[in-house]
């Protein structure tokens, strides 16, 4: 995915932040139990969200070990569980899928993806074999963005739907009724509002390269930059998904997680949203709740 799911430092005590960190180093090493170590460079808080949402009820225990990148002072994590291994198994899938679609856009700079590819080959067989409904549905929603990109689709629904339809296509593992509902209209507009932010985060590079943004089309825009109007009018967008992401929240109670999710859906996506739009969000700049990674 793209890493820009993230809560919010000052919604959380220190405990939720030491949680959170539990799950991200969690899914880190379930990636490579699952997978090896070339998939851990596919871990992000976006999966690391979902795995949240996903959780099993049981009581939780964190470990602590050391790992390759804190041999020493080792991190707390929580060992693998069902959310975990479905996260790692559908981040290999979604990043195996996005990759094939990068290679097949017209133009260069496709080094890293065939990389991406490569490493992947083996780890995306396997996860097929575990999620294959899941990575069905990956392969059918992107083939649809890919005709929509081709045809220049003018709509920011249109695309924004079928990105938002695969995400939330993980809900399917909930076995309780109602989460699975529940997690559906959350992953869905969730899905949603992370097409769009992307979509405003790629603006100036797809207008300069000539690549197909639905904000460029939407909006008759003839530089990189959105106009006032154009901006207003994404930001009503982005901020319905959000609210909509909350109404479907207080539905269901998400226990210990409740906090981290609030963090993020209440204030940790306007954030990040804010960011894009100001053009400061870096998603290589690994810092989550205002802590270095290093802290995780």
């Amino acid at each position: 995915m793209f890493g820009y799911v993230r809560p919010s430092v000052e919604r959380l005590t220190e405990e939720d932040r030491q949680r959170f960190g539990g799950a991200y180093c969690g899914l880190c090493r379930v990636l490579g139990d699952r997978y090896g170590q070339a998939a851990r460079m596919i871990l992000n808080y976006d999966f690391t969200f979902l795995a949240i949402l996903l959780w099993p009820e049981e009581d939780m225990e964190a470990l602590h070990r050391g790992c390759i990148a804190h041999p020493i002072a080792g991190r707390d994590y929580f060992p693998g569980n069902s959310a975990l291994e479905l996260a790692a198994d559908e981040s290999v899938i979604l990043a195996w899928w996005q990759a094939q679609d990068a290679l097949s856009d017209p133009g260069g700079g496709k080094a890293k993806y065939r990389a991406a590819s490569l490493a992947l080959k083996g780890a995306y067989r396997r996860a097929r074999e575990r999620r294959p409904v899941f990575d069905e549905t990956v392969r059918r929603q992107l083939a649809l963005l890919r005709e929509l990109e081709e045809a220049r689709c003018p709509s920011l629904d249109e695309p924004a739907d079928a990105f938002a339809q695969l995400l939330s296509a993980a809900a399917a593992e909930a076995g309780e009724p109602v989460k699975r509902r529940v997690l559906e209209q959350m992953l869905y507009h969730l899905g949603r509002w992370i097409y769009l932010a992307d979509a405003a985060d790629d603006l100036a590079d797809d207008f300069a390269s000539g690549s197909y943004n639905p904000l460029i089309c939407r909006f008759g825009l003839s530089e990189g930059a959105l106009t006032e109007e154009a901006r207003e009018s994404l930001v009503i967008s982005l901020d319905h998904s959000i609210r909509l992401m909350g109404a479907a929240y207080e539905l269901w109670d998400f226990g210990v997680w409740g906090p981290t999710i609030q963090a993020t859906v209440y204030e940790g996506l306007f954030l990040v949203g804010r960011a894009v739009l100001e053009g400061t969000f870096q998603a290589s700049d690994m810092r989550i709740m205002g802590r270095n990674k290093e802290q995780l």
